[in-house]
């Protein structure tokens, strides 16, 4: 459920501020790049995500139409195509909670080495 990305870019912020200080210009850019990053997996990806699944219904009840106005009882379309992938996007819960993931892989690595 979490978001490997924003699990990712969360966990590099937290080491980054462990290792460097969280007042130095790495950790600013680090907090920068995983803002950006976690902004694109809850927007841009998620509507991404939707508009698949619309084209996906678009598709099949083409599918659906062609079949029947042809009479192709006999042939099994639906197991020879491929779809689209639907899931490409995050929920804002998905990324919230991959960024504690990160945060607290990073306090966990940071601590026992």
């Amino acid at each position: 459920m979490p978001s490997s990305h924003s699990a990712a870019v969360s966990g590099l912020t937290t080491a980054v501020g462990l290792q460097e200080g969280f007042d130095s210009p790495l950790f600013a850019i680090s907090a920068i790049f995983a803002v950006i990053v976690m902004f694109d997996a809850t927007g841009i990806r998620y509507q991404a995500g939707q508009q698949a699944a619309v084209i996906n219904q678009m598709r099949d009840d083409f599918q659906q139409f062609v079949q029947v106005s042809k009479e192709w009882a006999q042939k099994d379309e639906p197991e020879k195509r491929q779809e689209l992938k639907t899931l490409l996007g995050h929920k804002p819960s998905e990324v919230f909670f991959g960024a504690c993931t990160g945060v607290g892989l990073a306090l966990i690595l940071y601590f026992s080495m």
